[in-house]
This record gives C-alpha cells, structure tokens and sequence, in this order.
C-alpha cells in the first residue's frame, strides 16, 4: 500500500522530481545520513572525550566546542582525529536511502561526513564519482564523472586533515574558501535536499553561517527534520515537551533565513519511503519500449512501423524519456520517431529522451551471453518505471514462434517495480502478457484497479490504431508519469 504524504511533503516531491528532470538537484548528507549505517553521531562519536574532560556530552550543546576543549587540554588533534579513524574505518554498507540517491541523476553531492558511503553506493549502482576531499581536489576533473562528491570537512583516508574542532571551523572560511565559494555557487544554481541534519546539529550551523547568498538569488532549499512529538519524552514533564516543540518552532522559522523549508517527518523511516517515491515518480517519466518481431500478423508490416514511429515520437513530445534494447524489427522505428519529434523542436526536446541499449553480441570477462543478457536487461529496465510491450515474436527453426527475452523482460519490469503494460492487440507475447494480466486482476491491478478496463481495451484486436496510441498516452499521464 503506497503511504499518503501530507500535502506539504508530496509538493516537495513534485518540485524535486521536476529539479531532477532538469539536472537542478543536488544532496547534502549531515551525520545522521550515515547513522543508520551504523555509524556514530556526534553525541556518540564525542562521548568518550567528554569524559575525559570531566564532562556529560547530553549537557552540552555545542559539541564542536567540546572537540576543541580536548584539543586544547592535550595540546594536540591527534587523539580527536584517532578517534575519528577508529569509527569510521569500520566498513559499512550503504542503506536504502543512500543506493536511493544514488541512483537518481543528481550529480552534486555535499556532505560533512567522513566516511565513504555515498561514494560506494555511486560505484555500486555503476556511476563514477569525482571525490573532493581537500581543497587541491578542486582544480582536478576526474575523466568520465558523472557525480561530484564535496566531502568539505575531510575524509577518513586522511583524519590528521579533518575539519574537527572549534577553531578549524572558525578559520573555514579562509582554509577552505575555495570550497565555501564551490557551496555558495552551488546554492544559488541548483536545489538541495539536506538529510541527516538534526536541529542541533553545529555543523548545519557553522556550514550555513558562512554562506552569505544575497536575498535576490537565494532559491528554496529542502531540509528533512523529525517532528518533535507532543507526548512528554523519558523524564520530561509537560512543560519540557511543549518547550521542546516550541523551540523547534524556532529553529523551522530561523531555516528559512537561508532558503531552507524544513519538511517534517513522524519518523526517520519515512524519510527513504519518500525518497522512493520521488524515484518511483521520476522513473514514470522514462518508458521502456519492449518487443521483436519477425512478422506482423494482422497488421501490415508498414502500418506496424508508423504505429511504433508515431508512438516513440509522441512520447517524446509529452516529455517522457524512451528506453529501448533496440529490438528485431522495432527498435528502428523507435529510434526514427523519437529523433523526429527531438530534432523538429531541438530547443523544445533533447537527444538525452532517447536513451538506447543494444545488446551486446559476443560475451566479454567469462560471462556466458545469456548471463550477459540478462545482467544488461536488469540494468536498462532499472531506467524506467513503465514498460510498454509491442508484439514480441521471433523465428526459431524456421517457425514463428513468441519471444521468450519479452516475457523475460516483462518479469523484470514486475521485479523492479515498474508498471507494465503489454498492447495486446498487436498480438504474440505482448497478447500473451496481456490475457494473463487480465485473468488475474487481483495480482495485477490492486493498486491501479482502473488499469484493468484500460489494458482490456488495449487488448481489442479491432481498435484503431490512433486510438491505440492516445489510450497508451492517457493510461501513462494518469499513472503519474
């Protein structure tokens, strides 16, 4: 069952799917990103050197400040920045939300974490990252990035350089200033989505204290919170509660000094259902072209062609993004329509909404082709969030026969999520797929029960072929794409 988001959340969810659309988003992980990785806060990460200064770290506010009290009664970072390497050496695997952001096309990324989980997840879903951890990183482009990571207060590969304490954060500006002007730019040009940042969190503060972005350029920034609840917490009484709610209040209203809405969350784990939604929502905006076919059946072989040509290029003109493995006797007119339609209006559409896959045809590093194939399939689909499927035949032994690599293709659409939608008129596996989806519409259609009476139509060997065409169009803008 999809979650309902409140009315504030889900207009954020349109804004950031359509920034996303647009090359405009870009991330900002704070601590807690990280945390349910298993890796510490800075309450916890702090703990053991406040004790050593005779401190309690739950009484202390400032925790930057605490840093630089142990610096100072040591004379040295040195113990500090052991501290850090020993917590965030440790290997952990990136969570849902991380592989999330990963695999959406942002390519900025800023955070004053120390750890390497963001950029792992980019490497695990196949996407290069140029990693900026010190400020000489800046004047370097790392061939074929397709994902910047700003890591502005250091790395765990080099803790002795980590931004850890008081004094290093007061002199930021001038240390780091190349990065200060990197953020800055970067605030004005693009909308970021902070995550992970508590509402005491000091290094939200000490980051937005030294960005001085004039009110004329100052564009609305996205920052999750949890809300804090109205129920009395542990020993609170009263009052405490309803003081802590207000000072919250507070803290909302001062974000937005710097450009940044606060989105309030009951809990943590809402955060990855709404990133999966905006993903689930900017996938609907790509459509995966799926079929083959050796014949026609009761379509005229040019007819078929103008069908799927006209098609791709009215997908192309409503916005949506075409994916194809460039299938036997299809893929061609995939690729026509939809270069049609972009090149007629180059100012209006791009060449990025056609996005083609060939398959490869000779197997490479071992790997038996069919292996190869499937790896290949998981991976385009993995692009879209609808499925269409058009015929699906091809010869074998010299008989016509249906295309298993369709069906294949049908399942790993249904595994990853997606919404498929076989055209059952124009026959084969497509009116394979579509008789069974139908049959069972408990399975197929519980979270889109009008998508039944849809399909069916689509289904009739005797509708018009522009009416086809409109159908598919109206189903797809209904679904959200």
């Amino acid at each position: 069952m999809t979650k309902k988001f409140s009315p504030e959340i889900d207009a954020f969810i349109r804004t950031y799917v359509k920034d996303l659309e647009d090359g405009v988003a870009a991330i900002f992980a704070g601590a807690g990103f990280s945390k349910s990785c298993g890796f510490v806060n800075w309450s916890e990460l702090l703990s053991e050197i406040a004790e050593e200064l005779g401190l309690k770290v739950e009484l202390e506010h400032d925790l930057i400040s605490v840093a630089q009290y142990h610096v100072n009664k040591k004379n040295s970072s040195t113990g500090l920045a052991r501290k850090i390497l020993e917590e965030f050496s440790e290997q952990a695997e990136p969570s849902e939300a991380h592989n999330i952001v990963a695999r959406l096309p942002i390519r900025t990324y800023w955070t004053t974490n120390y750890d390497t989980l963001i950029e792992d997840s980019l490497k695990a879903n196949y996407r290069v990252a140029d990693t900026k951890r010190k400020v000489d990183d800046l004047v370097t482009t790392r061939p074929k990035r397709d994902a910047v990571v700003y890591k502005m207060h250091g790395d765990v590969s080099s803790p002795g350089a980590a931004i850890l304490y008081k004094s290093q954060y007061e002199k930021y500006h001038k240390t780091h200033e190349a990065f200060v002007t990197a953020l800055s730019g970067d605030l004005i040009s693009k909308t970021f989505l902070f995550i992970g940042f508590s509402f005491t969190d000091p290094n939200l503060d000490y980051v937005l204290s030294r960005l001085h972005v004039p009110d004329d350029y100052r564009r609305t920034h996205y920052c999750f919170l949890r809300k804090e609840p109205a129920e009395p917490q542990w020993k609170e009484d009263a009052d405490a509660a309803k003081y802590r709610q207000r000072r919250q209040e507070h803290h909302v209203r001062d974000l937005l000094r710097f450009g940044i809405q606060a989105l309030l969350v009951d809990n943590y784990e809402d955060i990855p259902l709404i990133l999966k939604e905006i993903e689930s929502r900017f996938l609907k905006k790509t459509i995966f072209i799926s079929g083959s076919a050796e014949e026609y059946g009761t379509w005229d072989k040019q007819e078929a062609l103008n069908f799927v040509h006209s098609l791709s290029a009215s997908l192309v003109k409503g916005g949506y993004r075409v994916v194809n493995g460039f299938g036997w006797g299809i893929g061609s007119a995939v690729i026509n329509g939809a270069l049609d339609a972009i090149y007629a209006r180059p100012e209006k559409y791009s060449e990025d909404q056609l996005i083609m896959r060939p398959f490869p045809q000779v197997a490479s590093h071992g790997q038996d082709i069919q292996e190869l194939w499937h790896e290949y399939r998981h991976r385009m689909i993995g692009l879209s969030g609808i499925a269409l499927f058009i015929f699906g035949n091809k010869i074998n032994d010299n008989t016509i026969v249906n295309a298993g690599g369709v069906r294949i293709e049908f399942s790993i659409t249904q595994e990853k999520g997606g919404i498929a939608l076989p055209i059952g008129a124009t026959g084969y596996m497509a009116k394979e797929l579509a008789d069974e989806m139908l049959a069972n519409p408990a399975e197929h259609f519980s979270q889109h029960p009008w998508l039944e009476q849809a399909l069916a139509k689509l289904a009739d060997p005797a509708v018009d072929r522009t009416t086809i065409e409109k159908q598919v169009l109206s189903i797809i803008k209904k679904l959200g794409g």
